[in-house]
């Protein structure tokens, strides 16, 4: 029986608790939560009530604060806490992490500050560790519930993602292998910032032309970005980012598209953020890809609206307009 550890008791942490509690293969399951407080409710009560109520979480999964305790012997660690928090949780880890381990980032989101990728920032905190992702479009609530559900698992070593695949599947839990982590991790940072821009025109009214428009120009950003940053173009054809970005635009479960509909409405940011239990990863995400894209010369111009609305320096109805009114160019 191997174990597996899960830093990160949110609502994604929690579902992949639960979805890999029921593997195919046999597997002893820990959850780290940051707040000791956290830990106990979900211990005693067997559901995670902050951030994913209403799930029975198995008694089978051991809940800790303890990072030493959720560490111990455990040859797969799943990180699934906030990107500005994974520097610090993996830093912590550091210490107590088992030789030989496989670190999974299933965080959708680059380093605000830094604008690293995931698998960069465990690199630099655990070096000569091994690392995959996980990415793909999933909603917690309902990996949790088990829909049938297809995922990314991508690392360089084809080997490590093929056995990573194995040990991950559940019945309605499918994953698929990939050894383009550059461009899976791009496509998941990516596509919640156009989830924001998808829900301001939700919440303007807009229609369905508006919202394919978007997506498909908001698809052809990530793949500009990812191809001048080394990925491969087929990669954000796939789950990891045109998948992900269908289901974060339109999906009524997207913490970045409802985001996005408040904004429309008028609502301050921080009100807004105040109001959410989870992360909507694409604030702080837009300011990093606009910098990787000044590095890089590349236009971004739907990411270049959501950054100047999120900063209060535009409002949804004049930055569609702006949009709308650039000069008109061949696909």
């Amino acid at each position: 029986m191997s174990r597996i550890a899960i830093l990160g008791a949110g609502s994604w942490g929690t579902a992949l608790a639960i979805v890999l509690s029921r593997s195919t293969r046999s597997h002893e399951i820990w959850l780290w939560a940051r707040d000791a407080t956290h830990a106990q409710s979900i211990s005693r009560s067997k559901e995670n009530r902050k951030y994913l109520p209403q799930v029975p979480v198995p008694a089978a999964i051991r809940i800790t604060h303890s990072m030493a305790d959720a560490l111990r012997g455990a040859s797969i660690v799943v990180g699934a806490m906030p990107s500005a928090h994974a520097r610090n949780v993996y830093g912590i880890a550091a210490g107590a992490l088992t030789a030989g381990a496989v670190v999974v980032s299933a965080t959708k989101g680059l380093e605000p500050g830094t604008h690293a990728r995931m698998s960069e920032v465990i690199a630099a905190s655990l070096p000569e560790t091994r690392v995959a992702v996980l990415s793909g479009p999933s909603f917690a609530l309902e990996v949790a519930k088990g829909s049938p559900t297809a995922v990314v698992i991508a690392a360089a070593d084809a080997a490590r993602a093929a056995d990573l695949q194995e040990q991950f599947a559940a019945p309605n839990f499918r994953l698929y292998t990939n050894d383009d982590m550059l461009g899976v991790e791009l496509a998941a940072a990516m596509k919640n910032v156009i989830a924001i821009a998808a829900g301001a025109c939700q919440g303007l009214g807009l229609g369905a032309n508006t919202l394919a428009a978007l997506i498909t120009r908001g698809l052809a950003e990530m793949a500009r970005l990812a191809a001048a940053l080394g990925a491969r173009p087929e990669t954000l054809s796939g789950l990891a980012g045109l998948g992900d970005l269908v289901l974060t635009c339109n999906g009524a479960l997207s913490r970045n598209r409802h985001v996005g509909i408040e904004l429309a409405r008028g609502r301050p940011l921080g009100e807004i953020l105040m109001g959410m239990s989870g992360v909507a990863e694409g604030v702080d995400t837009a300011k990093p890809l606009l910098a990787l894209a000044r590095e890089n010369k590349i236009e971004l111009p739907i990411t270049a609206q959501v950054g100047a609305i999120l900063r209060g320096e535009q409002n949804p109805r004049a930055a569609i307009r702006e949009i709308m009114e650039r000069p008109q160019t061949k696909e």
